[in-house]
């Protein structure tokens, strides 16, 4: 379901925006919509990403190897 907005822009930049529409067979206010979902689209995925890069380095990774030593063996000395 659309909805309408209003919205304030410079007339120049207005201006410029309607040719640029034009040239590509489209409205303003269908350059702004589409450019608008553009933007959330990949906030959604970078908020995403970071969750899952999160939840990795919560977990940890297991690099392998084993220790072999204890505390007190490294601080009897």
């Amino acid at each position: 379901m659309n909805q309408n907005i209003t919205l304030s822009l410079e007339k120049e930049i207005l201006q410029r925006g309607k040719i640029i529409a034009a040239q590509k067979n489209t409205s303003v206010s269908k350059m702004l919509g589409d450019l608008l979902k553009e933007m959330t689209e990949k906030e959604q995925a970078y908020e995403a990403a970071k969750r899952k890069a999160l939840q990795h380095l919560q977990k940890g990774y297991h690099l392998g190897g084993k220790i072999e030593w204890t505390r007190e063996a490294l601080y009897d000395g």
